[in-house]
């Protein structure tokens, strides 16, 4: 492995590329709290990601030094499911257009954040980065994974190519401030805030969970990412992605469990087994980014109950009206 350590992002005009969602909103409040450089975003009404022409426009104007690549679609599995076409299409036209963009203006440094999702349903747990490609995706998301396994090749193959320090990221599931709680479309641990919210408003005796409840999970707040994608950023420079997670998973009945402690939640979780599971467990191995010194600092039932006050600030409010 390869490590640059003389890499560092004071003084650098640093474009956050999908600013506006969980990661990047957390990517902007640990550059902006550093104070040392200058964050650069490109407002959705302005430009629109999937278009080479729109990029190249941008970039050339802005002119980035560096560069995190946190602009996606995203979704659980019913959302997968629906818009395979829009996940696939969406997310290798936003990779292929801000990589090749960031190549042509010469940026210094690119990471792009990929997901868990790109290993093969059954890879040996923990999950280490030599999975890659070794075994069939879960079918549930796969169509997002290809997209996702596609931006870490190109992100290699300007490097093999070009010489670009390019370099990719791998974040476990992810939760926190600006999350999705559309249950049409959200992932679990923000659908079950707003379930057991919900399900305590209206004081129901029962909230009915997709599944068995017997998947294993890995949950990291996103604030952790953000502070070690920015760790990666200045320290780490190597053709192979890097895993980014806690070293820890629960099952999803579990995690059902501690999420309806912290809401406040007392009914009855019933399982509905006729819904899918998703990939029986997935656990990272991390070892490779904790041997550079970086370790998560948020806990689990903490980062939930600092996510849920967000979400009784933020949406709860909006979902009443809307349901």
């Amino acid at each position: 492995m390869s490590v640059v350590a003389s890499y560092s992002l004071a003084g650098k005009r640093v474009w956050v590329a999908g600013h506006a969602g969980m990661v990047g909103s957390a990517i902007v409040r640990k550059l902006e709290a550093r104070n040392d450089c200058e964050v650069v975003i490109a407002r959705r009404d302005r430009v629109d990601l999937r278009q080479q022409n729109q990029v190249d426009a941008f970039i050339d104007k802005e002119k980035p030094d560096a560069v995190f690549l946190a602009a996606a679609k995203v979704g659980g599995i019913l959302a997968n499911a629906t818009y395979s076409a829009d996940f696939i299409y969406d997310n290798l036209a936003i990779e292929l257009a801000v990589i090749h963009a960031a190549h042509r203006c010469g940026v210094e440094k690119l990471l792009f954040l990929g997901s868990s999702c790109i290993y093969p349903k059954h890879a040996p747990q923990p999950i280490s980065e030599d999975s890659l490609l070794t075994g069939p995706l879960e079918p549930t998301n796969e169509w997002y994974a290809v997209a996702k396994i596609a931006g870490i090749k190109l992100c290699q193959a300007y490097r093999l190519q070009h010489g670009r320090h390019f370099i990719s990221a791998m974040p476990t599931n992810l939760y926190g401030p600006n999350d999705n709680f559309d249950l049409q479309s959200s992932h679990v641990l923000p659908a079950l805030i707003r379930k057991m919210h919900e399900a305590k408003q209206r004081r129901s005796p029962e909230v009915v969970l997709w599944g068995s409840g017997t998947p294993l999970r890995e949950f990291m707040h996103v604030d952790d990412l953000a502070s070690a994608l920015l760790f990666l950023m200045e320290r780490y420079d190597d053709p192979s992605h890097i895993n980014v997670g806690v070293g820890a998973d629960l099952s999803i009945r579990a995690l059902a469990e501690l999420v309806a402690d912290v809401v406040g939640y007392t009914g009855e979780l019933v399982q509905d087994t006729s819904k899918p599971d998703g990939t029986p467990r997935k656990l990272m191995d991390s070892s490779r980014l904790y041997a550079l010194g970086w370790r998560p600092e948020i806990d689990l039932r903490s980062g939930i109950k600092s996510t849920y006050a967000w979400y009784l600030a933020n949406e709860a409010s909006r979902h009443t009206l809307a349901s």
